[in-house]
């Protein structure tokens, strides 16, 4: 759906240009822009890679799973029907720590390891692991919530892109981010406990 509306809208653009008589603008536009994305490109290598590479040695030296250890009555309480030392609530962790470090890329992969874990716990339930769900959980949809709203302490992405792009305090952006994806993880907090309760008292 996304590749038709892609095509739809460079398609427009380019025959609206060519009914204005703009191609030339287009043309410098198309080159100027590939420049500079790759451009940028090369700058976020290396702020990814540092920032991937921390997140790794921290999964290898078993420091994300005493954060994991740490965070666990949060994660429990948010989660209560996940089974302790479940693989789910180290990823989850994982997931969340990166998100709160604004590493996007980073948390990506743990938030996928971690649906991973919850949909297989979910089979599980489900006669004995022998049928296969195909509907989300409560728990897959309560961290989809958790993973979209997550608080952000330190924004890197934008921080990274300010300052790719000249800004003069590239940091500025750090309160307003806190504040807004605070507010944000408090309303996904408030419906994901809504919702639970909701499901429990469906159910029963």
């Amino acid at each position: 759906m996304l590749n038709i509306l892609w095509v739809i809208l460079m398609a427009g653009g380019i025959g609206f240009s060519a009914f204005q008589g703009t191609m030339g603008n287009v043309t410098e536009a198309l080159i100027d822009s590939s420049t500079e994305s790759i451009n940028l490109c090369v700058f976020m290598l290396g702020v990814i890679g540092v920032w991937n590479g921390m997140m790794e040695i921290a999964v290898r030296s078993g420091l994300m799973r005493k954060i994991s250890s740490i965070m666990y009555p949060f994660i429990h309480w948010l989660f209560p029907r996940i089974p302790q030392g479940h693989k789910a609530n180290e990823y989850i962790a994982a997931n969340m720590a990166a998100n709160i470090l604004g590493l996007g890329w980073a948390a990506t992969p743990a938030g996928l390891k971690a649906m991973q874990e919850l949909m297989i716990l979910e089979e599980e339930r489900s006669m004995s692991g022998k049928k296969k769900i195909k509907t989300a959980s409560y728990e897959m949809c309560a961290f989809l919530v958790l993973n979209i709203s997550s608080l952000q302490l330190i924004p890197v992405n934008m921080i990274a892109y300010r300052s790719q792009y000249g800004s003069v305090n590239p940091a500025v952006v750090v309160l307003p981010s806190i504040c807004s994806t605070a507010v944000s993880t408090l309303f996904g907090i408030i419906f994901i406990k809504i919702a639970g309760l909701l499901q429990y008292k469906g159910s029963h």
